[in-house]
C-alpha cells in the first residue's frame, strides 16, 4: 500500500521472488503503467519486472500481509482501505518513516502491527519507472514487534523481506526508529529544505554542518525518553559516531556522512518530490517529531524547528526551496 518509488522497488523484488503481490497506489497514471510495462527499476540496479498494480479502491478480496508505505499524511485514507480486506489474523508491516508504530497499532491492534526500518533508497522518475540511489551492498532491513518479542509473524514476514535485502529480527524497534529518524531528519530534511540532492549537502560546508546539528539533536531527545539507539546495521551507532561536544569533535565526525551518503549523491528526500509536485510534505513526522518530543523533554531543538519553519514556509508559497535558504542557518 503506497507502491511511490520505494513501495515499487519492493513490489517488483517480491513479484520477482514468486509472491503473488498487489501494488496499490492512487496514482493512476503510475498503476496504469505499471500493468501496461511492468516496474522499471534504474540507477544503482537494474530491474524490469512485470507487475500488477492496482489504485485502492480496486482491491479485492483478503490479504495475509500488506507493507504499508504512504506518506503518514495518508495514513486515515489508507487504512480505511486496508481494514475491510486484512485477513482476521492478516499483518501490517509499517516501512514508513517517522515512529510510525502506535498509529498503525492504534489502527489494527498492536499483535497485528510490525515496524520495519530499511536502508534502500529510491527516486521516483516517472509512471512505472523509478532509480535506485543507494548501492545494493548497503541495503539492510530491522524488522520488530512493538515489544521487541519474537513471534511467528515476525519470522514469516523476515523470510518475505530478506528476498529483497538482508532482514534482521530485532527486539529494540523503538531504537531502530530513532536511528532512522536520525537519518531521516538530518539529510531528508535538508535536503527539501535546500532543493538539492544528498551530494550538495555533503559539498556544502553549512549544509553539512546543520545536517550534524540535526543529527546531535535527535540523539539528545532520544536519550531524553530513555530510548536506546540501536544500529542499523553492524558497526552504525549513531551516539558514539555522530554526537559531538566541541567544533573539533563535530567536524571529527564529518567521514560518517560521507560513509553513509557518498554512495546515495544523486539521490533527493522523497519530501522535496513532494513539493516538486505541490503535494504536502510528511516534515512533521520527521523533523517535526523531534521538535514536538524535544519540547516535551525540554531539550532544545533549533535546528530541526528551522528545518520545519523552511518546509512549511516553502508549502505555503512563502519560501522557494533552494540553497539561499541556508541563511536561516547562519546562527551556527
Amino acid at each position: 500500500m503506497g507502491a511511490g518509488s520505494m513501495g515499487t522497488m519492493l513490489g517488483a523484488r517480491l513479484t520477482a521472488a514468486g509472491f503473488a503481490v498487489e501494488l496499490a497506489d492512487v496514482n493512476r497514471e503510475h498503476v496504469e503503467a505499471l500493468n501496461a510495462h511492468g516496474a522499471s527499476v534504474v540507477g544503482t540496479v537494474t530491474w524490469e519486472v512485470p507487475v500488477r498494480a492496482i489504485t485502492p479502491e480496486k482491491m479485492d478480496g483478503t490479504y495475509d500481509l500488506v507493507f504499508l508505505l504512504v506518506k503518514q499524511t495518508h495514513n486515515e485514507a489508507a487504512f480505511a482501505h486496508i481494514a475491510p480486506h486484512l485477513q482476521p489474523r492478516g499483518i501490517v508491516c509499517t516501512l514508513q518513516n517517522g515512529i510510525p508504530e502506535p498509529a498503525v497499532a492504534a489502527a489494527f491492534d498492536a499483535d497485528r502491527t510490525l515496524g520495519c526500518a530499511v536502508t534502500w533508497a529510491a527516486t521516483y522518475l516517472s509512471p512505472g519507472r523509478v532509480e535506485a540511489t543507494s548501492a545494493p551492498e548497503q541495503w539492510h532491513a530491522a524488522l520488530g514487534t512493538l515489544d521487541g518479542e519474537v513471534v511467528e509473524a515476525a519470522t514469516r514476514v523476515q523470510a518475505i523481506l530478506s528476498t529483497m535485502c538482508p532482514t534482521q529480527l530485532v527486539g529494540n524497534m523503538t531504537g531502530i526508529r530513532w536511528s532512522k529518524l536520525l537519518v531521516n531528519t538530518s539529510f531528508s530534511g535538508m535536503s527539501t529544505a535546500l532543493g538539492c540532492s544528498f551530494g550538495e549537502i555533503l559539498d556544502d560546508a553549512t549544509a553539512l554542518k546543520a545536517a550534524q546539528y540535526i543529527a546531535r539533536e535527535c540523539i539528545r531527545v532520544a536519550e531524553a525518553q530513555g530510548v536506546e539507539m540501536a544500529e542499523l546495521s553492524p558497526g552504525l551507532y549513531f551516539p558514539a559516531l555522530m554526537d559531538f561536544h566541541s567544533e573539533k569533535e563535530r567536524l571529527a565526525t564529518s567521514g560518517i556522512y560521507r560513509q553513509l551518503w557518498g554512495s546515495a549523491r544523486s539521490g533527493k528526500a522523497s519530501m522535496l518530490q513532494d513539493v516538486e509536485n505541490g503535494r504536502r510534505t510528511e516534515i512533521d513526522f520527521i523533523n517535526g517529531v523531534v521538535s514536538e518530543i524535544g519540547r516535551q523533554y525540554r531539550v532544545p531543538t533549533p535546528v530541526n524547528d528551522t528545518v520545519v519553519h523552511i518546509v512549511k514556509e516553502i508549502e505555503a508559497d512563502r519560501l522557494m526551496a533552494g540553497m539561499q535558504n541556508l541563511d536561516h542557518f547562519c546562527a551556527l
